[in-house]
């Protein structure tokens, strides 16, 4: 049997876009979801039998998960930390064995804030076994060259990106360290970026990776293949592509 977990950020509740966002998760079949912005706490979970969790947030937006009705859920709740925008977290029994899988979506406008936030995430999947952090992070990969792109964005968008005047990456080289393999890093094939679309697009954004798989060493073994969903309503359901990745 086979296990596929996507992370897409939503955008600010999905309104007006609610119907394409359903029929984008549902064209890639996945057993998890994790899902960002989530104001209004759409009701994703009835527009796409999938069962839904949310973890609400005290300051950002609300973060979920939605869960395929095949796989039974062991646990969920809420990762005890003060994230800006909350993190959810579910364990479910699967193909791979028991996962705990974790929806987050990291602070947008600090990156020493990014990284502690991070740290929290790393300790508690530590503690968890096998399991995959999903997500938007709002910060750049430790593998890439950035400041190319970072240049093409107004400065006030461009300082969220910096630490010290270079492209700030603490919070997933923390990840790195700790153990977790970056899933596309691993086994990605096609475009990286995954901002912006090309229907929901902002001045915030140019063509960066925002939006990761994180998994633990022995779940990302049986990995195989991790891509940005582009494409069709894909382009204007959000302004953040779906990230997916499968599993045999």
């Amino acid at each position: 049997m086979s296990l596929t977990l996507m992370t897409y950020n939503i955008r600010n509740g999905g309104t007006g876009r609610l119907p394409a966002i359903g029929r984008v998760i549902a064209g890639q079949a996945p057993d998890v979801v994790a899902l960002q912005e989530l104001r209004g706490e759409p009701a994703l979970g009835a527009l796409t039998g999938m069962r839904q969790i949310v973890a609400r947030s005290w300051r950002g937006q609300p973060v979920g998960l939605l869960v395929s009705r095949r796989l039974r859920v062991l646990g969920a709740g809420r990762v005890p930390r003060p994230f800006f925008h909350a993190a959810a977290w579910v364990r479910v029994a699967t193909p791979l064995g028991p996962l705990t899988l974790v929806s987050a979506h990291l602070f947008p406008y600090w990156g020493s804030v990014r990284r502690a936030e991070a740290g929290w995430l790393a300790g508690f999947l530590r503690r968890q076994g096998e399991g995959v952090l999903l997500g938007d992070l709002n910060t750049l990969d430790p593998w890439g060259e950035h400041a190319a792109r970072l240049e093409e964005l107004p400065l006030r968008y461009r300082r969220r990106h910096l630490d010290r005047g270079k492209p700030d990456v603490r919070a997933t080289a923390l990840l790195a360290r700790r153990g977790l393999v970056d899933l596309f890093l691993r086994c990605g094939h096609g475009q990286a970026w995954t901002v912006p679309t090309t229907g929901v697009g902002g001045a915030e954004f140019t063509r960066l990776r925002l939006d990761y798989l994180w998994a633990t060493p022995g779940g990302a073994a049986r990995f195989s293949d991790c891509r940005v969903v582009t494409g069709g309503e894909a382009e204007s359901g959000s302004d953040h592509y779906p990230l997916v990745a499968r599993a045999a």
